[in-house]
Parts: C-alpha cells; structure tokens; sequence
C-alpha cells in the first residue's frame, strides 16, 4: 500500500457583496484560515469576485468578463497560493475573443497556473439563465496534477451529472471538487433543493470511491432584471464527503464556514481498487450515454 499520504482539503463558504476587491480579500482571508488548519487544497465558491449576476440577461454584465491571461484575481491567487504552498482551484468570468465562459483556473502550491476547466454543462432556467452569458466549455473533463493530488473539477450545474464525476475518476482524480452558486427558485419559494443537491454527490463519491468537496455561497443577492428585482437566497449547506459519500465536515445554510478534512489518499486508493467498481465496468454497454433519446 506504501506510506500514508494524508492530504487536507477545505471549502469555504461566504456571502459576497457586488465589490470585486472586497470579495477577494475575504476568499484570501478564508484561503489563509484553511491554510491555518491544515488545508493543502482550499476551494472557493463559483463566480466569488462579485453577486451572481446570472439572474438577470443584461448587456452591461459581459464588462465583469476578463482574459485568463493577467486576470488580476488569478495572478493575487498565485502569489497567496505559492506564500502559503496550497493548491487554489479558481473560479472566473472567462472572455476569451468573442467566446465567454465560466471557467476554473487550478492553481499548484508553488503558485503555477496547471490550465482551465470551461463549465461543460450550462443551465438555463428562472434566476439561473447562464446560457445568456456562457459558451458550453470546450474543454471537455480534465483533471490536474498537483504536488498533493490528481483533482477533478466540475463547476455548480456539472456536480447533477454522474457522467462527469465518473468520467474525472476514470482519468485518474484522487478528489473531486465543485464549486458552486445555488439557492432558492425565483418562480417558486417553497422548492428548497439544497438536500436534494447534496445526496447527488454524495452519490459521486460513493460510485467513484473518492473524496468530494463542495463549496456554496450563502446569503441574499437581489439583482435588477428588465422584469424588476430577482432574489435568490443562496443555501450555503457547503459539505466534504468521504469516499463511500459520507458527509464529514458541514455547513449550515446561513454561517460563513471554513470547512477542513483531511483523507489518507493511499488507503481509499486501496480501498477504490479491491472494491471492483473500475475493473468490473463494461464500457462496450455503455453506448446509449452517447445518444439523447437512448435510441442505439
């Protein structure tokens, strides 16, 4: 089995303002916190730099879209990432030509930018209408080598599909992580999806026999929309699950949070082997994933 190889994870959770210096500054605080308790890799929630602005389809929005390359938030990453040696997957607004993403930049611990993940699968629905600002990622899944894991990232929607969990592990991710912004339907207050949204991962963790790390923003963001206000409320509910799903570290749905566990990657690699789940798939009855109406 060879030597332990415990590494430390953590999700933070926070409410963010619409002020990008002021939002970035509490995710290096919270970086910093995580790093305190032992965190190797921290991640932060989606689109933290400001509100999430995709409640609203608003012209003026695409402003908040800048160049990975000399992306100010990036570059302060790298310079946190490599005083603290943490490894910061970063979320941000990619403008890349005349394309738009939602995009991850993963950061190493000496401060190196590894690539980017572009958000696979992008919603479209009251108070979450993405596609109005956001090209599908032409990525596709990948995974990062980093000093202290091989990590799988998804962004928010990407965490409803197993396809793309299972897709991660099979390329070798040691951990998965999504960060995410979800909270309350505008067109129905009482649906309250936050248990539902947590079981769906447990159930990666537990199919993929890895680690999972999920980190939400909480708190109230009201944006003006051509219709008036839209609100959402988001759950926060941020949580690790260990590698048969469950839940080790939790946030509640109102509290900033730092949430920190630690896994000895070696055993569940033991673990992700002997339990057969890898060497007993059959791939060649797999094809109808590859149809939309499950029509060979």
């Amino acid at each position: 089995m060879g030597p332990d190889r415990v590494v430390g994870v953590a999700a933070l959770q926070f409410a963010c303002s619409d002020d990008v210096e002021s939002n970035v500054s509490k995710a290096e605080t919270l970086v910093r916190d995580a790093h305190a308790q032992g965190a190797n890799i921290v991640l932060i929630q989606e689109l933290f730099e400001g509100y999430y602005f995709c409640q609203a389809q608003r012209e003026d929005y695409f402003a908040r879209s800048h160049p990975r390359e000399g992306h100010p938030t990036i570059e302060r990453m790298q310079r946190l990432a490599k005083e603290l040696g943490v490894v910061i997957p970063v979320s941000f607004f990619e403008e890349a030509n005349n394309a738009h993403y939602n995009s991850i930049v993963v950061i190493d611990a000496d401060g190196t930018d590894l690539g980017v993940y572009r958000k696979s699968h992008i919603p479209d629905g009251p108070g979450y209408q993405e596609k109005f600002y956001f090209n599908p990622g032409d990525t596709g899944f990948k995974v990062f080598k980093t000093k202290f894991a091989t990590i799988g990232v998804g962004i928010c929607w990407d965490q409803w599909f197993p396809e793309a969990a299972r897709a991660m592990a099979l390329m070798g991710a040691e951990v998965l992580f999504y960060p995410t912004a979800i909270g309350s339907e505008p067109q129905d207050g009482d649906l309250d999806s936050s248990e539902h949204w947590r079981r769906v991962m447990q159930g990666h963790a537990g199919a993929n026999l890895v680690p999972l790390v999920a980190s939400n923003r909480i708190g109230q963001e009201i944006i003006e929309t051509e219709r008036g206000p839209s609100k959402i409320a988001f759950y926060g509910t941020s949580f690790i699950a260990g590698p048969t799903g469950e839940i080790v570290a939790s946030a509640d749905n109102k509290s900033e949070k730092v949430l920190v566990a630690k896994f000895d990657l070696n055993k569940i690699k033991v673990k992700r082997h002997s339990w057969g789940i890898f060497r007993d798939r059959r791939p060649e009855l797999y094809k109808v994933l590859l149809t939309s109406d499950g029509q060979l």
